[in-house]
């Protein structure tokens, strides 16, 4: 009795413990965009072009490459050769959108860029040096860290639990992983926009 006991009490708290980190990202979400719609004017998310138009990187399947790091997380400790080229994926995709949005505006016509203060090198450093910051927080370096350390806790807590089963033990954690990915992904991505917008975006005037 004791034994079931103490599973319950560590099944409560593992759950408890993910319900608290994606209820504190999505009032951190929430908090934000009221702060932006108050002090900071809108900012076409993460380096879109601000005519819609159609953008293979972020519009299409190819955007789940920027999350390939996290799933290359959540099996660190089943298959661990797996997250180093998942990380290579993921950094592939960030400089494959920053060298695409660089080509835009170097590819712009002379008509557009006479009616811009800057010139069109420097037009298109800002613009790559943008998207690569945005993509390198918000695909790469935050979202792998929320994941390592859900990964991480699951797996200390499996190894201290007793009675449970192999199977159990061994893929809690990378499901664990696999499952909180969907629910950092638009609290991150927001958060990175807010940070950027009144930081780096505001120095450099990006899209002004």
């Amino acid at each position: 009795q004791g034994s079931i006991s103490f599973r319950f009490d560590l099944y409560f708290s593992i759950v408890a413990c993910f319900a608290a980190i994606n209820l504190f990202l999505l009032c951190l979400e929430l908090s934000l965009c009221i702060i932006e719609k108050m002090t900071v004017t809108p900012h076409t998310h993460h380096g879109a072009t601000s005519d819609g138009d159609y953008n293979i990187f972020r519009d299409s399947p190819l955007r789940y490459c920027g999350y390939a790091n996290e799933v290359g997380e959540s099996f660190r400790y089943q298959y661990p050769r797996c997250v180093a080229p998942s990380y290579f994926i993921a950094f592939g995709y960030c400089l494959a959108d920053a060298a695409s949005a660089t080509y835009d505006v170097v590819s712009e016509d002379n008509e557009q860029t006479v009616k811009e203060t800057r010139s069109k090198e420097v037009r298109a450093a800002i613009a790559g040096f943008d998207t690569l910051l945005w993509q390198g927080l918000a695909s790469v370096a935050i979202p792998g860290g929320v994941i390592n350390l859900i990964v991480r806790a699951s797996r200390i807590a499996v190894t201290r639990s007793v009675g449970l089963p192999v199977l159990v033990s061994k893929w809690f954690p990378t499901a664990a992983g696999l499952f909180s990915v969907p629910f950092i992904i638009t609290p991150i991505d927001n958060c990175v926009d807010f940070a950027l917008d009144n930081s780096t975006r505001k120095m450099l005037q990006v899209n002004e």
